[in-house]
């Protein structure tokens, strides 16, 4: 039996990424697992394909994490197809690497519509469908503990503000035996932060391992956060960065 048979997943943001990589980590698991995506509508299928492959049912809406209303009628049409939410992940954000003084209002609002109102929005509307003993995991970062490289300003202060509210929220929903945690990953090779970018000497340089993480890495950690096994674990932050923050 695998360890989340039956279980009713959802990622945000998962068309690609991190997000695709916990997506199919969880349905390896054989959770059912729903994911949202911005606009890539054919890499959100091919994230449905690969989930589908493991006997799982899968089921993917667009829905910008930013956008409010959309977001809670996603989150609604989850419940609707699996019947309720036992994990939400809460993966969709973004960066916009460059020095705090360059930064638009346009693009600081993005980061924070995206990284903490996303996560609110997702989170109180799954919870309106989560039964007793479900998990809620959000895909932090290291530089929400503490950050070594310059011009991410604004995106490290968003994600500490998920690892507060991860501790916050905890205390909140533990009496429903529903844990809630935070996934900090450090550099990890995808598209938005390749091995091979512009800003990725600085960040290997800073690891413990000398090198980028592989989604699959995080993923893992997440599917272990989702199983029966974290149950004692609650209001964590949980690191995995090749020792960025040693």
């Amino acid at each position: 039996m695998s360890k989340l048979s039956n279980k009713m997943a959802l990622v945000t943001g998962a068309s690609r990424g991190i997000g695709a990589a916990i997506a199919k980590q969880l349905a390896a698991a054989g959770a059912n697992v729903a994911i949202t995506y911005a606009r890539d509508a054919k890499s959100a299928g091919e994230v449905v394909k690969a989930i589908e492959a493991f006997g799982v049912k899968a089921l993917a809406i667009q829905a910008d994490a930013a956008n409010v209303e959309a977001m809670k009628a996603a989150v609604d049409k989850v419940a609707a197809a699996f019947g309720r939410i036992d994990v939400l992940v809460n993966n969709a954000g973004t960066a916009i690497p460059k020095p705090f003084e360059e930064a638009t209002i346009e693009e600081m609002q993005q980061v924070i519509g995206l990284n903490i109102l996303g996560v609110f929005v997702a989170t109180q509307a799954a919870l309106k469908h989560m039964p007793k003993g479900g998990r809620i995991i959000s895909i932090g970062s290291c530089v929400g503990e503490r950050n070594f490289t310059p011009g991410l300003a604004a995106y490290a202060a968003t994600k500490g503000a998920v690892k507060m509210f991860t501790q916050s929220l905890a205390r909140e929903v533990g009496s429903r035996a529903i844990t809630v945690n935070n996934v900090q990953p450090g550099p990890i090779d995808t598209d938005l932060n390749p091995a091979a970018g512009d800003w990725a000497t600085p960040q290997i340089a800073n690891t413990s391992l000398g090198r980028y993480g592989h989604v699959d890495e995080v993923a893992a950690l997440v599917v272990f956060v989702a199983s029966p096994e974290a149950s004692y674990i609650t209001g964590a932050n949980l690191t995995v960065d090749g020792g960025t923050n040693a």
